[in-house]
């Protein structure tokens, strides 16, 4: 008698969801281990080089913007200014770019493992975070040596910035790396949109700026999550570093700063559902799409 023909061997189906990410905390520790040695591996210096690349990166913009050029004239301290900007940008850039690739690029554990995969996503937003560390701290030192000091205010805006971009990187990563495993065309369009984020971010200007070209027009500016969560920094590091941070705060920063902020997380949370939703209803077809 003939055999039966076999099905072709695949793994096990594994609970899927964030919350089994959760429970699957080991496993979510290797992959943000491994994604973090791999980038400096064969490198004599290792993970010295995620503090020295962004304290370079600070020099130059305090040497041509605060010092060559003189642009920090109408804004006290800009080079602070810029790259506390910059600290939520890196961090925002590396979620998206990293999370919409992260199916594609472990493709062979996917394939073969059976386990959550939302796990991908979950370690390049974590991976992501790691190497924000360095930035954040080169930026307390600066912003402590030019007399910045910590306010309970301040911090809190710092905190609810940091989770604005968490919660809204993880969902657009959520849902780009499903839409990314059927089109590759999606990492790319990723890759060009988040070019334009430091354009569209008051980083390289003050929000003051976009108020007085655009008027009462700057409240569609303010939609951006992006632009909301680095003004939120800002509040939190660069005020405190200017001669008087209540006219700082009063000139340069929208009046409904945390009303807006707590509005965008809630918003970005909601994001975050729907986009687990959806990656729920595709993820079945991950496998042998890649």
């Amino acid at each position: 008698m003939a055999e039966a023909a076999l099905p072709p061997l695949s793994p096990p189906a594994a609970t899927s969801g964030l919350l089994e990410v959760v429970r699957r905390r080991y496993l979510l520790r290797l992959l943000v281990r491994r994604a973090i040695d791999s980038r400096y591996q064969g490198t004599a210096l290792g993970w010295t080089w995620s503090y020295l690349q962004p304290f370079v990166r600070f020099c130059m913009f305090y040497f041509l913007f605060q010092v060559f050029i003189g642009r920090g004239s109408g804004v006290e301290n800009f080079a602070i200014h810029l790259f506390s900007g910059m600290v939520l940008v890196h961090f925002f850039t590396e979620t998206f770019n990293g999370g919409t690739k992260s199916l594609v690029s472990n493709r062979g554990l996917i394939v073969k493992l059976p386990m959550p995969r939302e796990l991908f996503p979950v370690s390049s937003m974590l991976v992501a975070l790691w190497h924000t560390g360095p930035m954040l701290v080169i930026l307390t030192v600066a912003s402590a040596l030019a007399g910045w000091r910590p306010d309970p205010v301040g911090l809190l805006a710092g905190l609810m910035g940091f989770a604005l971009i968490g919660v809204l990187g993880l969902a657009l990563s959520l849902f780009f790396s499903v839409a990314n495993v059927f089109f590759r065309d999606f990492g790319k369009v990723v890759q060009t949109l988040t070019q334009f984020t430091t354009f569209s971010v008051p980083m390289i200007y003050p929000f003051t700026f976009v108020e007085q070209r655009f008027g009462a027009a700057a409240e569609y500016y303010l939609l951006n999550p992006v632009a909301e969560a680095v003004l939120l920094i800002q509040r939190c590091f660069w005020t405190g570093t200017n001669s008087d941070p209540s006219t700082a705060v009063d000139v340069h920063l929208p009046d409904d700063l945390f009303a807006r902020g707590g509005i965008m997380l809630g918003v970005s949370a909601l994001l975050l559902l729907l986009a687990q939703l959806w990656f729920m209803r595709y993820e079945k077809q991950v496998p042998e799409r890649l």
